[in-house]
């Protein structure tokens, strides 16, 4: 394990020069201090986790203290924002202090958010307030464990700076890794702006560094995409299935590596509901639930446009194509595992798409309902999750059709249990859970945000002594209002 100040930094996205990125220093909050931090997100970078109690990490975290080697860089891109085009945003709050490699060779962003103004700032302040960052760290690693593709989280840091949201609140710093934070909005910037040369710069880099494989086809750069198509198709397919929903699927927020990025105003569905909308500034409902499939579809469309230099419209066409039945597929074979279905029939589609249906309306708990009928038998989860529904006719017909596809198996009980467990969490990071940790850390105590990080850190596997956490919300904790505003 290594110490701090023994990280190993390559810096590949700067190297790339003044055109993709501005070399900003980061502004440091005031007294600085560790809220949370990820030991699982230390370990990628070989960190030993007794580093996060030393005075120095809050130091770096904070933005008081720099790493030789670093060179913090905030980045230049554009991005489709609710369907319309906005020429030139970049990092406005954030800033790359660079890239760090593992012993394994693996290469980590370290990004620190809410590092103070940079050129792309757009008048704000450049800060990120307690509330955001900790729900951010918060999702990063709650959905890094549930297995689904995301950005990770290493700490949050927090300060005595004030900043004006809607209220005063204090700054924060959030320090995330990724292999690489580069977004469809990147391509975007030098296809619209018309820096062809950046454009394929860009593009190279991105070849080179995380699509190797793609090298060595006969069309790098169209094989890249495809990959990009199949990523995304994965991720909006986990995102559906496990009941995530982003909030502002931008195409800034689109990560080219098909892991989810740019947390907001998300949430994981607690009644379910199809049309719900998580962001309370999206009146449109652009960014429902149910419109988080066709979106990244269109967003993959705004990305296949900007890559129209470098590779044929119909190679871009046909790998565009691909998405829907993609994820299809993906998301039918997660559905399957919730269900415990060990194997795939024609008629699965339509046994999903009637449960759905069932469900909207009924106030069925959407977590709870999977990981209930792994609990018992099938017959008797079956009947004690009956009451549940609204249309009962409807569901003991479904239920028929279900106990017959769960019965193809010769496993026992216990094995059923510990296979549909595997699949369905019995803890979820809900947002009135992150609300009482962020209310407690904005009083200065820690211990809520650390607890839920810890339980939502092992989701499948029941705690003792945490039963609150996998409880049903209360009436008022379905329906707070989250924003874009950090």
């Amino acid at each position: 394990m290594k110490s701090l100040t023994d990280l190993t930094f390559d810096n590949r996205f700067a190297r790339l020069g003044d055109s993709f990125s501005t070399h900003v220093l980061p502004e440091p909050i005031t007294e600085p201090r560790l809220v949370v931090a990820s030991h699982a997100a230390m370990a990628l970078l070989d960190l030993d986790p007794t580093e996060a109690d030393e005075p120095v990490f809050a130091q770096l975290f904070g933005g008081h203290k720099l790493w030789s080697e670093a060179e913090p860089r905030a980045m230049v891109y554009s991005g489709h924002q609710f369907g319309s085009y906005n020429p030139r945003l970049g990092d406005g709050r954030g800033l790359l202090l660079g890239e760090v490699a593992n012993a394994a060779g693996q290469h980590w962003d370290l990004h620190l958010k809410g590092a103070g103004q940079t050129p792309y700032s757009r008048s704000g302040d450049g800060r990120a307030v307690l509330r955001s960052s900790i729900r951010e760290f918060l999702a990063s690693e709650a959905l890094f464990a549930l297995g689904i593709p995301s950005s990770r989280a290493l700490c949050v840091t927090a300060s005595s700076t004030p900043v004006w949201r809607e209220r005063q609140e204090s700054a924060a710093m959030l320090l995330r890794l990724a292999p690489s934070h580069v977004r469809f909005g990147h391509f975007e910037y030098f296809y619209y702006t018309k820096q062809p040369e950046q454009l394929q710069a860009l593009a190279e880099h991105m070849l080179a560094c995380h699509f190797p494989d793609c090298s060595e086809q006969a069309e790098p750069y169209g094989a890249m995409f495809a990959q990009i198509v199949e990523r995304n198709a994965e991720l909006i397919a986990y995102w559906q299935a496990y009941g995530f929903c982003h909030g502002v699927m931008n195409s800034d927020n689109m990560s080219i590596l098909g892991i989810t990025f740019d947390f907001g105003p998300y949430a994981f569905l607690d009644d379910f509901d199809a049309q719900h909308i998580c962001n309370h500034s999206d009146d449109a409902g652009r960014y429902s639930f149910s419109n988080q499939v066709p979106i990244a579809h269109w967003n993959l469309s705004a990305l296949a446009q900007a890559l129209t230099p470098l590779v044929e419209v119909d190679a871009l066409r046909a790998s565009l194509g691909l998405f829907l039945p993609l994820y299809q597929a993906h998301y039918l074979s997660l559905m399957r595992q919730r269900l415990g279905l060990l194997s795939a029939e024609d008629s699965d589609q339509a046994l999903v798409e009637r449960l759905l249906q069932l469900m909207q309306g009924s106030a069925v708990d959407y977590s709870q309902f999977f990981r209930r009928l792994g609990e018992q038998p099938a017959d008797i989860a079956l009947a004690s999750l009956r009451d549940d529904f609204v249309d009962l006719a409807g569901f003991d017909q479904w239920a028929a059709d279900y106990s017959i596809r769960a019965a193809s198996s010769d496993e026992n009980q216990t094995e059923r249990r510990a296979r549909m467990h595997a699949a369905n969490p019995l803890y979820v990071l809900r947002n009135y859970l992150a609300q009482q940790a962020i209310e407690a850390a904005e009083q200065g105590d820690y211990g809520p945000v650390r607890e839920l990080h810890a339980v939502l850190s092992r989701p499948f596997e029941e705690q003792a002594g945490m039963q609150r956490y996998a409880e049903r919300p209360p009436q008022w904790g379905k329906h707070l209002e989250i924003s874009c505003s950090s």
